[in-house]
């Protein structure tokens, strides 16, 4: 089930450094950590995953890839997804950073995680979940998805991923990553941010 690649306003702003760890059932010095790229399609979180697991020499699965196939022709039709479609892709994913753990492994992934309980599902993961969001103007992601070519979620399905997102909140274990530059400085300003650059 791994799809490894070779070397996705409020109150935390872009580069703001780490948020505090949450309390959830694995403290942070338990065990791997992973990082979990997040954001709205378009955001660029497929590269910026390679980058990043690139540098950290950690294995790196795209999440789109763990989609059931009732998924990806929903999106293909530009239908928006529903928790209920969601959870055993979530659940798929977070066996996955749970498997990467028990091997003693860290792990690099992408997932939208648009909402916090998109999020708590994955960190339900043994090993630390640390989060990167990747943000941008939505005219900048638009233009980015209009330009990309092969890949299941339509351009059309934007404002709809917009409208779900709930940026981490000062709790959650992540940062804030601007991406509004070519994606290796993407990559630095997340590892400076998550401490690791």
């Amino acid at each position: 089930m791994t799809a490894p690649h070779p070397p996705d306003g409020g109150p935390h702003p872009p580069d703001g450094g780490p948020h505090p760890p949450d309390d959830g059932p694995h403290p942070p010095d338990d065990g791997p950590v992973h990082v979990v790229v997040m954001g709205v399609a378009g955001s660029g979180k497929t590269t910026v995953a390679g980058i990043l697991a690139a540098r950290l020499g950690r294995p790196c699965a795209e999440a789109d890839d763990l989609h059931p196939a009732a998924n990806v022709a929903k999106m293909r039709a530009g239908v928006p997804l529903t928790d209920e479609d969601r959870r055993p892709w979530l659940e798929a994913l977070r066996a996955w950073l749970t498997a990467e753990a028990r091997a003693g492994r860290g792990a690099v992934v992408t997932c939208s995680a648009l909402r916090r309980a998109y999020r708590d599902v994955l960190r339900g993961a043994e090993g630390r979940v640390r989060f990167v969001h990747l943000v941008a103007d939505p005219a900048t992601i638009a233009a980015r998805m209009a330009a990309r070519s092969g890949h299941f979620m339509p351009p059309s399905l934007l404002p709809s991923q917009l409208a779900t997102l709930e940026p981490l909140d000062a709790d959650e274990d992540g940062v804030v990553v601007a991406a509004d530059v070519p994606p290796d400085e993407v990559a630095d300003r997340a590892l400076r941010a998550l401490g690791l650059g």
